[in-house]
């Protein structure tokens, strides 16, 4: 693979850096709180409500204790990639087990106003030449994706055996399969698990005092209450005519929503603790002549495009050519990427920054140009390194702020909302009286059922994942499977290589489990699991070549992408995502296979 030139690198004078780091660090430092993570909350408990389906209308039926095929855990895109790779290796019975009442993970649930995701729909939505479909728009909205993942449903079958508004409570491998236990009184069996819950299922909310005595309406985006507001994801919200809202975060989901808030609420009340980086979004339809010309492959061969130019390697056309591939120089503390690896490191960190600093201050200047007020302008910069925060694109968002009815407030120097009252939210000491108090505070990020013990997983012998875990640290082949835990499989970032574009990664995934479980069924192996010496040789690869990323996300403002300030390891694969599907493949085609496909013993 050759070498990218190095990109033009704009010239700063060394007081301007200065300055710009002195201003990170403070900016940092006014956000950093000690309790870190631990600000937030779950939905449990009496806040069990801000996670309740309001969606679907509770189903009931009697416990299974059937024997399929495989058992898929999440039925978002991950869970149904992995439930239709096997359907496509001719695996019969495929159960997915989902906790909401249809097809869609993070789509099911969020069903705020404005939403749409921020990848472009033609290299985002998975199978979409399998489904035989074409976006409707260059970025689609929420419901377009959602329907489309019922769509996939309906393509491959997978509603016929699926199990919605379940919750799946213990794994525990027995005579040679699983058995699956949920809270409904199941005790299914399958000869396959795969594990794709995902993280981003669970809402959760901000620890602050008094937020049980508030009179007002309450409700988290991810559980939108259309009931309250009116309207739909893209109609007026008539309720709110004569309401004063509060909206908590000001993250991606925020930056969709605010202006929707903006244009129907009497008076909307913005809590900011950090602004996001606001990019153009220039969302557009799909132009009908584009997608009749499209020839077969075209899918595979744009998204594979769009991870090329996001990780840095060299291409001869930009497909997709949007913000996302117009920043790719700055996205390598977001995504690993061997596209450097002849470049001496201290030059490109420091090109990297330099970079960096160029298409930060392009981004405050966007918002000094669209902004009218100076000191909400001001507020609204985002000081701190491109790769700290998962950027957002908007066309709407901060031109919300020049109306009248809407108001900025700065939650930084007062730790965030200090607490509320009967009918009002507090911030330095001043009483902000509203009607409603809208969370977008976001999910657990990296906190899966598995991976905090929420869900036991007993393997051979009756020995319990974390337990191994714990003892040894977390140990996987490719990410995907450990030793003494035969046919469970785990979808998502864990020990492998990810990308800004998630979907891609976890379809790609979905295929190399699929065609390790082909392979087993052709060869009659029944139990697919790796040797200890192949997962230890993984675990070692990339612990010593991970990039260290701790110093970065040490000085980054607080956010889920470094723990709220409290930095930690990012184990990945060095050199990237495109490069970890080569391996993958190489792997499965060759002699490493063997590694987990010997027999049960």
């Amino acid at each position: 693979m050759s070498t990218p030139s190095l990109p033009e690198v704009p010239e700063f004078a060394e007081p301007e850096l200065a300055a710009l780091r002195e201003r990170y660090r403070a900016e940092r430092d006014r956000r950093v709180r000690p309790d870190g993570a631990a600000q937030y909350r779950r939905a449990e408990g009496g806040f069990g409500y801000y996670a309740a389906d309001p969606y679907a209308e509770e189903i009931t039926r009697e416990p299974l204790a059937d024997r399929v095929d495989a058992i898929v855990l999440g039925g978002g895109f991950g869970g149904l990639c992995a439930a239709a790779r096997l359907r496509q290796q001719g695996l019969e019975r495929i159960r997915i087990i989902e906790k909401g009442g249809d097809f869609g993970g993070t789509w099911y649930w969020n069903r705020y106003p404005g939403i749409h995701c921020d990848i472009e729909s033609y290299v985002y939505l998975p199978l979409l030449e399998e489904v035989g479909s074409v976006s409707r728009w260059k970025y689609s909205p929420g419901e377009e994706i959602r329907q489309h993942a019922r769509a996939i449903g309906r393509t491959f079958d997978l509603y016929r055996d699926a199990c919605f508004q379940t919750g799946v409570t213990e794994l525990r491998w027995d005579d040679g399969e699983w058995v699956v236990r949920t809270d409904r009184a199941d005790a299914m069996r399958a000869t396959y698990v795969v594990v794709s819950h995902g993280t981003l299922d669970h809402p959760k909310l901000p620890g602050i005092p008094g937020i049980e005595s508030f009179r007002g309406h309450t409700f988290h985006t991810s559980r939108w209450d259309y009931g309250y507001t009116g309207g739909g994801p893209d109609g007026g919200l008539t309720g709110l005519a004569d309401k004063r809202v509060a909206i908590i975060g000001t993250g991606a989901t925020a930056i969709q929503a605010v202006p929707h808030l903006a244009r129907d609420a009497q008076q909307l009340f913005v809590f900011q603790r950090t602004p996001s980086s606001v990019d153009v979004r220039d969302n557009r339809p799909t132009d009908p002549e584009w997608a009749a010309s499209l020839e077969p492959g075209w899918h595979a061969r744009r998204r594979e495009n769009f991870q090329a130019v996001v990780t840095g390697q060299p291409v001869t056309e930009d497909l997709v050519d949007d913000a996302w591939t117009a920043s790719a120089a700055v996205l390598g503390k977001i995504i690993s990427t061997d596209a450097r690896a002849g470049w001496d490191p201290e030059e490109w960190e420091r090109a990297e920054e330099l970079l960096d600093f160029a298409t930060m201050n392009r981004l405050r200047a966007r918002v000094e140009q669209v902004v009218d007020d100076p000191a909400t302008a001001e507020l609204l910069k985002p000081w701190y390194r491109y790769g700290c925060k998962r950027p957002t694109f908007s066309d709407e968002y901060l031109p919300a702020f020049n109306r009248d009815n809407v108001t900025l407030v700065d939650t930084a120097d007062s730790g965030g909302v200090e607490r509320f009252t009967d009918d009002a939210v507090v911030v330095g000491g001043r009483e902000y009286a509203v009607d409603c108090v809208i969370f977008a505070t976001g999910f657990e990020v990296g906190k899966s059922d598995v991976m905090t013990g929420r869900l036991p997983v007993h393997g051979r012998d009756g020995i319990r994942l974390l337990d191994v875990w714990r003892d040894r640290g977390v140990r996987t082949l490719h990410g995907f499977s450990s030793n003494g835990f035969p046919n469970l499989f785990h979808l998502g970032p864990l020990q492998n290589a990810s990308s800004v574009n998630y979907v891609h990664v976890l379809d790609e995934q979905a295929i190399h489990v699929a065609e390790v479980v082909a392979e087993a069924r052709r060869r009659g192996v029944k139990a697919v699991e790796p040797t200890a010496e192949a997962e230890l040789e993984w675990v070692e690869t990339i612990t010593a070549s991970s990039p260290d990323r701790a110093r970065f996300d040490a000085e980054c403002t607080p956010g889920y992408y470094n723990n709220e300030g409290s930095a930690r390891p990012r184990i990945t694969f060095p050199a990237g995502p495109a490069a970890f599907q080569r391996l993958l493949r190489e792997w499965r085609s060759g002699d490493g296979i063997n590694d987990v496909l010997g027999d049960e013993g």
